[in-house]
């Protein structure tokens, strides 16, 4: 869509009037999701309105209607459920319920409704709209309302958007409260680990999930469990036995616990449920191991929403708005999905219709369907964690050898990408060694043979277990060289930041050089600025926003109760301004200033006038975002400087600058997961490359196209060769030319009232859901 058409839809927003409700179980993020649909509202001059205790609320009508304005979504962001209610409404299944509702909407002129809950909520709003003319027939006919009401009012438009913990419904990458889900149960799975340890236990964890295992799944796959159950994939017969021997094995190679994690709706081949009891008991009466059940319930629900469904949510939320501005009588209902790192609109009944289709191949007992319907995502995730949960030994031996170091500064997921890539190399037959200290370890020898349980239990661990430096190959080529000599090192695993993937530039650059620089070579991207070429994302800065974002939460509600208070708040990432985007729109910064959008002495006035004026007539406190390096002389210092001189009176000012917190952590279920992928990736990737080039006696690589940076684009994972992502990279400030979140900058500042032009707005584009669909290749 053009920009001058963009400009005349928002102009359509004005004397329209729309609602949202949320409904069914509640998830986190929906707050999030509230919020933005209400901003985004007002912000093209509808009328917004909150629907209190879901469809109940829209039956019920009177006092659970009201009118919202931009303060009644202030400071819910990081709230965990639904400040607007939900709740299971039985009147609403009923035509009498949907009578009454019609009426209550028609009333109020509301024509335009954004539905936030699961399947069931979504076919329910569905169903509402088709019957729509119907009701107000019979409203007329009843004379509850006027004939012109009718006429005027006569097409309801509905945009859904998907809350739900189990991620369940077909189309979507992520669903909301799913990824707060996973951070809740990846919590309590580090907590056990601990104490199981300690006395050498075995734990029993179930999880939600009634009809889909996705939440079992990940956190199985993000916390090596040794033993998972899911709805979709019903063990073999005999399993009892299998399993028995498999935790014992695990025991008798020096594991001190047992992790078998459960979903709620386990079942059997012929669908007799698996509780997690039964488990327990087996394992006691078998192996006679000190066990225990944790029932994670309803803590799975609870807590304050992550970054990614804060983020997720909002980009949904404004996206909806524009879906029903855009929305003639002719469009179908559509739901907000997310596709790769895009929101798209897919025909509300076509999900629910593919959704439903899981459950009936279950109930038939076509099982390796189900995984497929569920998309591809689930399905690669069921076949990495079947691959590295147990030892495999090699068929046979590939004579080809690995070396796997860390470069650059710690980022969390590099222990779960090491753990990965060692245990598949060796499951393909590789020699594989681990380099400690980066290049300069490298240089140095420091080399060490890997086996299967050397890297046992390093999914969960922060930082990187290995050592990492900043060194790179042009001040010890010589060295390196050598040891790659030495040690007859065939191909190599760079896991690491912008250094990373420069040094692997500067030796292939060498190879013209050394013959022993011929060897195969790929980067996988972790750091915490998201600043390496080749990928939209990198290691490790999920956990660095979400580490961000939490300190800013805190930092908030200390000026709780306080008089008016603004703070400024310095984020890292050296040029890159992703960190201090993305943790501004997951709280509801005001502003957030980075490199790439250059600013002067000018927009910092018109900032510190809006924030005045926000502050003197609605809100208590401010929250103002600076990247490390986003001006060499408007400082952190300078910023805070000025807000306390011009808020003189209506605000005082304090400064935080979050430092290294950033960089530490346990890695979130984000980067354990994208990290273990990369990992297998990687290295099935390296060994293609290996037989490839594999001629004479030994490994010659010198095409482009056997040095690369494995990552993901989009939706799809791409191996880009490092030569020619050259071109595509800025040294000098040591990130990518082209970024493309920056095309968020554009709702943090719609989100925080500030009047920008909204020609820049990517829309979403409608795309279908169908079985081939579901097969591509997506991210997380």
């Amino acid at each position: 869509m053009t920009s001058v058409d963009l400009e005349k839809l928002r102009m359509t927003g004005a004397g329209k009037a729309m609602a949202v409700l949320t409904s069914g179980g509640d998830a986190q993020g929906m707050n999030a999701a509230v919020r933005a649909v209400t901003r985004m509202g007002i912000y093209v001059g509808a009328k917004v309105f909150l629907i209190y205790e879901g469809y109940q609320g829209l039956v019920d009508g009177g006092d659970n209607i009201k009118v919202a304005n931009w303060q009644s979504v202030s400071n819910i962001i990081q709230l965990g459920g639904t400040v607007i209610g939900s709740a299971r409404c039985k009147a609403f299944t009923t035509r009498e319920g949907r009578l009454s509702a019609a009426f209550n909407l028609v009333q109020r002129g509301i024509t335009n409704l954004c539905v936030c809950g699961g399947d069931g909520s979504l076919t329910g709003a569905n169903i509402f709209r088709e019957e729509w003319r119907g009701l107000l027939e019979e409203l007329k006919k009843n004379g509850r309302i006027t004939e012109s009401a009718a006429e005027h009012y006569k097409h309801l438009n509905i945009v859904g958007l998907v809350g739900s913990i189990d991620n369940d419904f077909c189309g979507t990458d992520m669903t909301i409260g799913a990824d707060s889900a996973l951070h809740r149960i990846m919590e309590v799975i580090d907590a056990i680990t601990t104490t199981a340890q300690s006395h050498q236990r075995t734990f029993v964890l179930e999880c939600m999930g009634r009809h889909c295992g996705y939440l079992a799944l990940v956190s199985a796959l993000a916390s090596g469990a040794d033993w998972l159950f899911i709805p979709e994939a019903p063990p073999e017969d005999g399993w009892e036995d299998h399993m028995c021997t498999r935790l014992g094995e695990s025991r008798s190679k020096g594991s001190r616990l047992n992790i078998v994690i459960i979903a709620e709706g386990a079942q059997t081949r012929n669908g007799e449920p698996i509780s997690s009891n039964y488990v327990k008991d087996l394992v006691v009466k078998r192996l006679g191991y000190d066990t225990r059940v944790t029932v994670l319930g309803h803590v799975q629900r609870g807590g304050t929403p992550t970054a990614f469904d804060r983020v997720l949510s909002s980009k949904m939320g404004v996206e909806a708005v524009v879906a029903l501005l855009e929305a003639t009588p002719e469009t179908p209902a559509c739901v907000i999905s997310l596709c790769g790192n895009q929101a798209v609109r897919l025909p509300l009944m076509e999900c629910v219709q593919m959704t439903k289709e899981v459950q009936k191949a279950m109930n038939e007992k076509r099982f390796e369907e189900a995984i497929m319907l569920r998309g591809k995502s689930f399905e690669n995730n069921f076949n990495t964690y079947k691959l590295l949960a147990h030892q495999k030994p090699a068929l046979s031996k590939s004579n080809f050898s690995m070396a796997i170091l860390n470069v650059g500064a710690p980022a969390a997921g590099m222990n779960a990408s090491v753990r990965s890539a060692v245990r598949v190399g060796l499951a393909q037959g590789h020699k594989v060694y681990s380099v400690n200290d980066g290049f300069e370890g490298l240089a140095n020898g420091a080399v060490t043979e890997m086996n299967w349980h050397d890297v046992a239990g390093w999914t969960g661990q922060g930082g990187s277990l290995l050592g990492t430096k900043r060194t790179l190959p042009k001040t010890c080529m010589e060295k390196i060289v050598e040891n790659i000599r030495k040690y007859n090192i065939q191909s190599m695993l760079v896991i690491g930041g912008f250094e990373a993937y420069e040094g692997v530039l500067q030796l292939v650059e060498a190879r013209g050089q050394y013959d022993e620089l011929c060897i195969v070579m790929c980067v996988i991207p972790a750091t915490i600025s998201n600043n390496v070429p080749g990928t939209d994302f990198s290691l490790g800065a999920d956990t660095a926003v979400n580490a961000a974002m939490e300190s800013c939460d805190k930092i908030k509600q200390s000026a709780s109760g306080t008089k008016r208070r603004v703070f400024i708040v310095e984020t890292m990432g050296g040029y890159c301004g992703y960190l201090a985007t993305t943790t501004g729109i997951a709280v509801g910064a005001d502003a957030a200033y980075i490199f790439e959008e250059p600013f002067n002495i000018h927009d910092l006035k018109i900032n510190v006038e809006h924030l005045t004026e926000k502050m003197r007539n609605d809100i208590q406190r401010g929250l103002v975002l600076r990247n490390e390096k986003c001006h060499k002389y408007y400082t952190t210092e300078f910023i805070h400087s000025l807000y306390s001189a011009e808020g003189k009176g209506i605000f005082d000012s304090r400064m935080n600058v979050l430092g290294h917190l950033q960089q530490g952590g346990a890695p979130t279920p984000f980067d354990r997961n994208f990290g273990t992928k990369l990992g297998v990736k990687s290295v099935l990737w390296i060994t293609d490359k290996l037989k490839e080039t594999y001629r004479q006696g030994r490994v010659f690589a010198n095409s482009p196209n056997t040095a690369c940076v494995i990552g993901m684009t989009r939706k799809v994972m791409s191996y880009s060769p490092v030569t020619e992502l050259k071109a595509q990279t800025d040294f000098e400030h040591r990130m990518p030319k082209e970024q493309w979140w920056l095309n968020l900058r554009l709702m943090l500042k719609m989100l925080a009232k500030y009047q920008t032009s909204f020609d820049e707005y990517v829309t979403g584009e409608i795309e279908h859901v169908t079985r081939r669909s579901l097969s591509i290749e997506t991210g997380f």
